[in-house]
């Protein structure tokens, strides 16, 4: 249990106490009760809504009640004093040797304080990244891959099982035209003269070396057959590669999936049948035609009949078709029998989309609550598209102009670490900007430096102490220690409450916002010593003072690794 649970429980069984004394009426809902810490720290240590939360439904008055309950947490071990501030919040203080503790206890845990059993080993599946295999990794998808990976890394920690999936769009148009780009490309490895990429072919030269290895394997066979002869062939072949490329690109950013599932598969398997099977055991489909597109003139739109889903009776806009007239399933039906599929293997689903993708959650939404009834909770996190900047200058990518900046490009020129931190340090609905120069930057405005710096002073420091001095890390003198290094500890003791609000919220960012604030407060800390020679760590004349600071600051090395690692981040030794 962390400090604030801990609390919690002593608060409640406070409660308890005057719930027996008939100052409470028994039965009061505690799930808006809270002990968190304070938003201004002069404020105390812990602070407390109780009385604020019960006093309307019990019919009392918060101050009255605050004062009650505070009378009784004052009798609680450990706890320095109460006080009541404005109509009913209650601010703690507890004795420096409940955080004294809690630095034991972040040093007896190492690489696990911050691991939580929160998730009760409930299984979640993340859907990240999912890129159409129609060329290498692009900045475009980074952030997804990020946000998602990170996401993963946090509810594990919280005590989830999580799946890492990607969903490969190996079917339709985009196929058939990857597969004709290569074709284009095999006949120009067979020596033919066919100058300038078409208007609407994938230009990359990313394919060549696919088109070389089909013509090696093929020879000429297919330079001049007709397209029904090499289209599936090339589009499978082509697939493979690229996915291979985008593997190699992901494991660069230090990404890894455990399934990678196959729209054709899915297609291929009879899922979507089994899709509308259970949908129409449901009575939610039926034929019918859709109105004509709003906001938009179709001069040559003809109302047809069409099976469909009746998606808004589970809040859609409107009911969504699951066949195409040609009779092949649309691309909604078949997202909706591969969703179909993470439903039966997990209790819970996160799918982590561009924000270009926005106007399909509401129907996807639809079909898994109409499949589950609302049973599996479901989750789309939409991840707005990263702007690239160099010294403030814009830097062009494009997919289909073959023109694009590549994932492994940008890793190789600021490293995996900075990418991975820099698309962590705003929230993932939020734009962002990604500036070359910026990310490696040595400079406190650049939060992936200033982070990584905290660790590797703390790890100098620590090498210096041992190697000048003999002294190393100590919890034998911790009573030394004053109220700036508790305020240290008190910063410190929030990781296992921030692992968790990530992990709730779905929301990775809090990792490296919290890193942000753990690394300033150690900085101010250290700078607090060129003005104050008695609070150097390193103190040449008092080694007992000296081995408390190392023990404290080793301990917030120990969680920026810790947090770091959620992001996939390595700490850096020395910088």
């Amino acid at each position: 249990m962390t400090i604030y649970q801990t609390y919690s429980a002593l608060v409640s069984e406070a409660l308890d106490a005057l719930t027996a004394e008939d100052v409470l009426p028994a039965g009061l809902s505690r799930d808006r009760m809270t002990v968190e810490p304070p938003r201004d720290p002069s404020h105390g240590d812990l602070a407390c809504n109780a009385a604020m939360v019960l006093a309307k439904p019990a019919g009392v008055n918060p101050r009255d009640l605050a004062e009650k309950l505070a009378e009784k947490l004052r009798a609680v071990d450990h706890v320095r004093s109460v006080e009541i501030a404005g109509p009913g919040f209650l601010n703690l203080r507890l004795d420096d040797a409940i955080w004294q503790a809690e630095l034991r206890e972040i040093a007896a845990r190492g690489a696990d304080y911050g691991r939580s059993d929160m998730g009760e080993g409930v299984s979640v599946n993340i859907e990240y990244v999912s890129a159409n295999p129609t060329g290498p990794m692009h900045m475009g998808h980074c952030r997804g891959a990020v946000v998602g990976d990170a996401l993963a890394s946090v509810l594990e920690f919280a005590g989830h099982q999580v799946t890492r999936e990607y969903y490969i769009n190996d079917a339709g148009g985009q196929i058939d035209t990857l597969a004709r780009s290569v074709h284009l490309r095999y006949r120009e490895a067979l020596g033919e003269d066919v100058g300038t990429v078409p208007e609407g072919l994938y230009p990359g030269d990313y394919l060549i070396p696919t088109a070389l290895r089909l013509a090696d394997d093929y020879g000429g066979r297919f330079a001049a057959a007709p397209e029904s002869e090499w289209l599936a062939l090339f589009g499978r072949e082509t697939v493979t590669d690229m996915m291979a490329l985008i593997r190699a690109d992901l494991a660069l950013l230090g990404v890894h999936h455990d399934v990678f599932a196959s729209e054709a598969a899915v297609q291929a398997s009879g899922a979507v049948d089994r899709l509308l099977q259970a949908l129409e055991e449901k009575g939610l489909v039926y034929r019918g035609t859709l109105e004509p597109p709003k906001g938009k003139v179709v001069e040559d739109w003809e109302p047809t009949e069409l099976l469909l889903f009746r998606s808004t009776r589970f809040g859609d806009d409107q009911d969504r078709p699951l066949q195409k007239a040609n009779g092949e399933w649309t691309y909604f039906a078949s997202d909706s029998a591969y969703h179909l599929r993470k439903i039966e293997a997990s209790d819970e689903l996160i799918d982590i989309w561009g924000a270009d993708h926005a106007g399909t959650v509401k129907r996807t939404r639809a079909a898994v609550a109409a499949l589950t009834g609302g049973a599996t909770p479901f989750d789309v996190k939409l991840v707005q598209m990263v702007k690239l900047l160099r010294g403030g200058a814009p830097v062009k990518m494009s997919k289909r102009s073959g023109s694009f900046v590549t994932l492994a490009e940008v890793v190789e020129e600021v490293g995996k670490d900075a990418v991975r931190f820099t698309m962590l340090t705003r929230k993932a609905d939020a734009q962002m900007d990604f500036d070359f120069l910026a990310v490696v930057e040595a400079s406190k405005d650049n939060p992936v430096f200033y982070v990584q710096y905290a660790h590797a002073r703390i790890r100098s420091t620590l090498r210096k102490a041992e190697a000048e001095l003999g002294v190393t890390p100590s919890d034998a003198h911790l009573a030394l220690l004053g109220e700036e290094e508790n305020a240290l500890i008190r910063l410190a003791a929030q990781f296992p409450r921030i692992v968790e609000s990530a992990a709730s919220a779905r929301e990775p960012h809090r990792i490296a916002f919290y890193l942000g604030d753990l690394a300033a407060a150690f900085h101010a800390f250290w700078n607090l010593g060129n003005d104050r020679p008695d609070k150097r760590i390193i103190m040449t004349q008092d080694a007992d003072a000296t081995a408390a600071r190392l023990y404290l600051a080793a301990q917030i090395g120990q969680i920026i690794r810790n947090g770091l690692a959620l992001m996939g981040v390595e700490a850096a030794e020395s910088m």
